[in-house]
């Protein structure tokens, strides 16, 4: 069976970290509801997130001609009708 994805909406942007906090804080309450709606200019996503899920978590670096980049990349997976990850967790610390 092909692997075939779908992008349902896509959203970058430069903030202050200010904002970025607020953001996740925001989308932290929103994925405790077990529900996140997602707004960009006239279309709204409306996704239903299951009690079980899977969190990848991601730093890189990489060099470029401007200098190094780094990133942190936060992923949360699940599959439509399943909710049991079986990934080793990290904590924050």
């Amino acid at each position: 069976m092909s692997k075939k994805e779908i992008v349902l909406m896509k959203s970058e942007q430069r903030l202050e970290r200010s904002a970025v906090v607020a953001f996740l804080r925001e989308l932290a309450d929103k994925l405790d509801t077990g529900t996140i709606t997602l707004t960009q200019a006239e279309d709204e996503l409306q996704l239903e997130v299951p009690a079980q899920v899977v969190l990848e978590i991601k730093a890189e670096e990489e060099t470029k001609s401007k200098g190094t980049q780094r990133s942190l990349e936060i992923e949360i997976e699940w599959m439509l009708g399943d909710g049991d990850p079986s990934k080793q967790a990290i904590s924050l610390g």
